[in-house]
């Protein structure tokens, strides 16, 4: 009998521990807030998305630069011209790709 209580017990501090990693690694990449100051577009390398979920709070921009990820807010003007930039940037780099395998 004491084998069952202690594998059952077993069991499920090892499914909370499961889940409490789970959790977190959500929780790791998301921003939460936007930081305050313009990035210089230089240093920018590319982007991607965050939508609001259950995790994330917020929408977001996160601008990938050498230092590592900036999250921004997508309603500011400058944000979105930064990411048309670097949409155009990759248009050219596909043309231009395109045009070499021909």
């Amino acid at each position: 009998m004491v084998s069952m209580k202690l594998a059952v017990t077993v069991f499920t501090l090892l499914a909370v521990c499961l889940l409490a990693t789970d959790a977190s690694s959500v929780y790791h990449g998301c921003c939460r807030s936007y930081m305050k100051t313009k990035i210089p577009f230089i240093k920018i390398k590319g982007y991607s998305l965050q939508t609001t979920t259950e995790h994330c709070p917020i929408s977001a921009i996160i601008f990938i630069t050498k230092k590592g990820k900036a999250c921004t807010n997508p309603a500011l003007p400058w944000v979105m011209d930064y990411v048309n930039r670097l949409r155009n940037k990759a248009q050219m780099v596909h043309i231009k790709t395109s045009l070499e395998h021909e």
